[in-house]
């Protein structure tokens, strides 16, 4: 089980957290393969912890589909299934909405004005195929506005499964087209609008097209 040496050390954090957090990351990213099985002990030697917060931060994993664990047997790192997608992107669409209509009396034009640098940083990365940095700004336009909805509940379902769409995107290959940058333009225009039930249909859009795209 090739292990990176050279990762990001935590920074006033629990050990446990560090170590979900980059064990989610690399099942992500394909560092630590579909089916690989996992040794609590080498992942703890790699990341400076205990086996304690290594085997709370697999159980943690197994909650959320990342991992499976099994009495006796290899804990192994989940597969990827192609199909998830249609299971993934729906809920995630409606929380989305949902976050958006709520962020709307609580959004300032500062946090607009960002939403529009960050959707240019999203169309300069397209343009210039750099799709996995498009992917990043796009979940973080996204975050922007779940953020600014102020529902801690919204906010931890959106990110587990946002965490599933983005392994999905890794190992799939998926391209973001150019008609995001259109529907961040115009959500953002929304949201000042005040438009509740237009934002919602239209922050539904811009996630449920990538089920046609796939």
């Amino acid at each position: 089980m090739p292990i990176p040496v050279n990762h990001a050390k935590p920074i006033r954090t629990t050990a446990k957290l560090h170590a979900f957090n980059q064990l989610q990351q690399w099942i992500i990213d394909g560092t630590l393969q579909p089916l690989e099985k996992l040794n609590d002990i080498e992942l703890a030697q790699a990341l400076g912890v205990s086996r304690t917060p290594i085997r709370e931060s697999l159980q943690l994993l197994e909650s959320q589909g990342f991992v499976s664990m099994q009495p006796g047997r290899a804990t192994q790192v989940s597969a990827v299934e192609t199909e998830d997608i249609n299971n993934l992107l729906p809920p995630l669409a409606v929380l989305q909405a949902l976050a958006a209509e709520l962020a709307i009396p609580k959004i300032e034009e500062t946090t607009l004005q960002l939403l529009e640098e960050k959707n240019k940083q999203f169309a300069e990365a397209l343009f210039a195929k750099e799709f996995t940095t498009a992917l990043k700004v796009d979940e973080e336009f996204h975050q922007i506005i779940v953020e600014s909805a102020n529902n801690p509940y919204i906010d931890s379902m959106v990110e587990m499964l946002q965490a599933h769409v983005r392994r999905l995107f890794y190992y799939e290959k998926i391209i973001l087209r150019e008609q995001s940058i259109e529907q961040h333009a115009e959500i953002i225009q929304l949201l000042r609008d005040k438009d509740a039930k237009k934002l919602a249909e239209t922050m539904r859009s811009n996630w449920i097209y990538t089920i046609e795209e796939f």
